[in-house]
């Protein structure tokens, strides 16, 4: 299974290859996937064993920045107009934060949906980087039924390296998720490697299209938020490149399959004193782009 093709304006750059640790210890033959091994505590995570690998409905309004039953969540995001979306694409710059116990995560992604929150009824597609799991409940992963992965050489799930170095070396990887205009999937591409694909016969309302896109950081805590948990680098973004976290050329895909720069995004910072996000002007080289993250539990931010 294949695309039948990519979005118009994608540069024919050859695939950047995915360093993951399994990949000391060998590799998956043709026609079978790695898939990271399910063990005791992650199911004993879920509420039961009927809501293993699930979301209950109310968890997926907890689990996003455009919902306001956010408690425990933080979120330094950036939000797009409301419009018609047919896929994105981000680079963002990889980090290992500290997190305050096993309660608690950290991630970066993108986010695409379609519905409505308020009556339960959303199609959300996410991909990144997380730093633990939601402990409780969720869908993550091949825990979930419906993504189709079609690459040997990535293990979903599987840890990232090198990460990036504070004041050093800053280590990126590049996702870009996109709707097939001829078959309806929704497929997503890792570092220029085809990884996989969302059915469209698994959605409702994104079968037609989504109404939203947006990247950043989130953190959640059984603290109700007030957490040392680090969001990206733990550094606020006033302190830019090398320092704090970021996430560049960021791109929505149009109606007509083009990739067009990100235009009128709204940056999302319930708690500005805990977790941030700053814009950047836009250049050749890193198109639209913001710094986000912080420390959390910090005076400011008792």
């Amino acid at each position: 299974m294949h695309p039948s093709g990519y979005p118009y304006g994608e540069s024919n750059i050859a695939p950047h290859p995915i360093t993951q640790t399994w990949h000391q210890n060998g590799k998956c033959p043709e026609n079978t996937i790695p898939i990271r091994r399910i063990k005791e505590e992650d199911v004993l995570r879920a509420s039961s064993v009927n809501w293993y690998g699930k979301k209950r409905p109310d968890d997926l309004q907890k689990f996003h920045p455009n919902s306001s039953a956010t408690s425990g969540h933080q979120y330094a995001v950036a939000s797009s107009p409301a419009g018609n979306y047919y896929g994105t694409k981000i680079t963002i710059n990889l980090w290992k934060p500290t997190t305050e116990s096993t309660q608690d995560f950290s991630l970066t992604q993108l986010w695409i949906d379609a519905g409505s929150y308020s009556n339960n009824d959303i199609n959300t597609i996410e991909a990144g980087w997380q730093r633990d799991g939601y402990q409780k409940t969720g869908c993550y992963n091949l825990g979930c039924s419906g993504f189709v992965q079609t690459n040997n050489q990535i293990a979903i799930g599987g840890t990232l390296a090198p990460q990036s170095v504070y004041g050093g070396s800053q280590y990126e990887i590049c996702f870009l998720v996109w709707k097939d205009p001829k078959s309806g999937n929704w497929w997503m591409q890792l570092g220029g490697t085809n990884v996989g694909y969302w059915p469209s016969c698994i959605f409702t309302h994104l079968q037609k299209s989504a109404s939203n896109v947006q990247c950043g950081g989130e953190v959640a805590s059984s603290e109700n938020g007030q957490t040392s948990t680090q969001m990206g680098s733990g550094h606020f973004p006033v302190e830019g490149f090398g320092k704090a976290s970021y996430i560049r050329n960021i791109k929505y895909i149009d109606s007509s399959n083009y990739l067009r720069s990100a235009k009128g995004l709204d940056l999302v910072t319930p708690a500005p004193n805990c977790y941030n996000a700053k814009s950047g002007t836009s250049s050749n080289d890193w198109g639209t782009y913001f710094f986000y993250g912080g420390p959390g539990r910090n005076p400011n931010c008792p």
